[in-house]
C-alpha cells in the first residue's frame, strides 16, 4: 500500500468546474430563466398570479382544472430547474392556502406527476427546499448593474409582499457574499494536497474576510424582513421539516422521502454533462 502522503500528493485538483457550482455565483444558479417554452404555459400562468390566487383561496380551484403536462419538452439545466422552482410553489401554496390548520392532504396528478417528474430529475425531494426558494429564484432589472437589494427581484412569490422579497434577495446576497469563501476552501483542499503552507494560509486569509462579508450581508434581514409577517405568513409556506405536526400526519415530511432524495442540495456535486453548460 502506498503511503498516505504519496496518495495526497498524486491526487487530482479539486475544481468546481465540472459541477453546477460557478466560479462566479456559487452555489447560485447564474442567470435563471424567467420563462419555460409556451407548452407550459398553464404552470406559468399560475405561478405569475399566486400570491392573488392564494389570498383569494382560488388557486386550489386553478390548480385542478389545470392539464397534465409531459416533462418532455423540458430542455437544458435551466429550465429543469425553472420548471421544479415553479412546480415546488404551486405545491406548496396549494397545500397551505387555506392556513396552517387547514392543509391539503392530497395533491392532484395533474401537479403531482410532473413535480415527482422534474424532483427525480434533479436528484431532489418533491418539497420546496433551498435551491427552489432562492437559488433559482432572482433576477436583475438591469443585468448590467450591480449585485443589491435594489437591483434583484424574485421570480416567483408568495403571499408577504416586500418581507418575502427580502427574506429570497438578502439569502441570495449572503450566497454572493460566500462564493470567494467556496473558492478559498477550494484553493486550501488543493494547497494540502499539494503540500504548500503558503497557498494554504493564503486560503484561510480569503475565507475569513469571506465570513465577514456573509455576515455583513445577512445583518441586511433586519432591514428588510418583517418578523410579525415571516412570522404569520411567509413562515406557512416554508413548512415542511419533520418538527410540522401535519406534515408528519400526512406523511410528506423529509424523513419519508430520504431513501430516495438527498437532503439537502447543496450535499450534492452536480456533474455536468458536456453538452449542457451553465
Amino acid at each position: 500500500m502506498e503511503p498516505q502522503s504519496q496518495n495526497l500528493k498524486t491526487a487530482p485538483f479539486l475544481t468546481l468546474g465540472r459541477f453546477h457550482i460557478s466560479e462566479d455565483y456559487g452555489f447560485l444558479l447564474p442567470n435563471p430563466l424567467r420563462e419555460l417554452p409556451g407548452h407550459y404555459s398553464p404552470w406559468m400562468e399560475i405561478a405569475n398570479r399566486l400570491p392573488q390566487l392564494i389570498e383569494s383561496r382560488q388557486l386550489r380551484a386553478q390548480v385542478n382544472e389545470m392539464p397534465l403536462l409531459n416533462c418532455q419538452f423540458l430542455t437544458g439545466y435551466r429550465e429543469w430547474r425553472l420548471a421544479r422552482l415553479v412546480l415546488s410553489f404551486i405545491t406548496m401554496g396549494y397545500v397551505w392556502q387555506d392556513g396552517e390548520t387547514q392543509p391539503k392532504e392530497i395533491l392532484p396528478r395533474n401537479l403531482a406527476l410532473p413535480f415527482v417528474e422534474v424532483s427525480r430529475n434533479l436528484g431532489l425531494p418533491p418539497i420546496l427546499v433551498h435551491s427552489d426558494l432562492v437559488l433559482a429564484n432572482w433576477a436583475t432589472r438591469n443585468p448590467g448593474g450591480p449585485l443589491e437589494i435594489r437591483n434583484l427581484d424574485t421570480i416567483i412569490s408568495f403571499p408577504g409582499g416586500e418581507s418575502l422579497r427580502g427574506f429570497i434577495l438578502v439569502t441570495v446576497l449572503v450566497e454572493k457574499a460566500a462564493v470567494p469563501g467556496i473558492k478559498a476552501l477550494v484553493q486550501a483542499v488543493n494547497a494540502i494536497l499539494q503540500s504548500s503552507p503558503d497557498s494554504l494560509l493564503q486560503a484561510l486569509q480569503r475565507l475569513r474576510v469571506s465570513i465577514q462579508d456573509i455576515t455583513g450581508a445577512l445583518g441586511q434581514m433586519h432591514d428588510y424582513v418583517d418578523p410579525d409577517i415571516f412570522y404569520a405568513v411567509i413562515r406557512i409556506f416554508l413548512s415542511g421539516e419533520e418538527e410540522q405536526s401535519c406534515f408528519h400526519q400526512l406523511g410528506l415530511h423529509r424523513r419519508n422521502l430520504r431513501g430516495s432524495f438527498p437532503e439537502d442540495p447543496r450535499h450534492v456535486l452536480w456533474e455536468r454533462p458536456a453538452s449542457d453548460g451553465l
